[in-house]
């Protein structure tokens, strides 16, 4: 398994990088079996620290948490016991899925766009210029997942949206969160 442990603005000791890794080698070898990369960001917010944990599983799936803390060790801790929390929660789940899935979840490139907000200069004047300005572009990745695992790898992932490919299909496919709390899902298939 590989860690990345770093520090914005912060410097992070040999000692703190080797008990990042002795504690969340612990807490992920109980639940989630294969985990590939794990990346460990510390930062300082106003008087606190605070730690953010990202972690690839073989399966596919990605797991977030975040803590803080006065203390930068503390921070840590608290960000294991919610990834702890939440491996737990969906230990069975994951655990399902790896026995049906022999092989990891593949993954079709795709690019992200960060889009400016338009202005509504020259309104009325018929020369407004539709064509959004691109602020950023990174590289992303959609992976081929069920529909239960998109919404795993959704809650896991803490994030309003996850776009993926459908196992069943192919097609692309939306699961998003609701205002109302539920789940909704996108399947923009064609019927002939």
């Amino acid at each position: 398994m590989r860690y990345q442990i770093s520090g914005k603005q912060i410097d992070i000791g040999e000692a703190l990088s080797t008990h990042v890794e002795t504690e969340l080698g612990q807490t992920l070898e109980k639940y989630a079996g294969r985990p590939t990369e794990a990346t460990v960001v510390f930062s300082k917010s106003g008087h606190e620290h605070v730690c953010e944990t990202v972690v690839h599983l073989s399966t596919g799936l990605t797991a977030q948490a975040k803590g803080a803390a006065p203390d930068i060790y503390a921070a840590f801790e608290a960000c294991c016991e919610k990834m702890d929390k939440q491996l737990r929660r969906y230990k069975r789940r994951l655990k399902d899925h790896h026995k049906v899935r022999p092989g990891p979840v593949e993954l079709s490139a795709a690019g992200s766009y960060i889009l400016a907000p338009t202005e509504d200069e020259g309104e009325g004047e018929g020369d407004t210029d539709w064509t959004p300005i691109i602020v950023a572009e990174t590289e992303s990745t959609i992976p081929s997942l069920s529909v239960g695992e998109a919404v795993m790898q959704m809650e896991l992932a803490h994030s309003p949206v996850l776009v993926f490919r459908n196992e069943k299909h192919s097609g692309i496919n939306v699961v998003y969160r609701r205002d109302d709390g539920n789940i909704g899902w996108i399947d923009p298939r064609t019927t002939n």
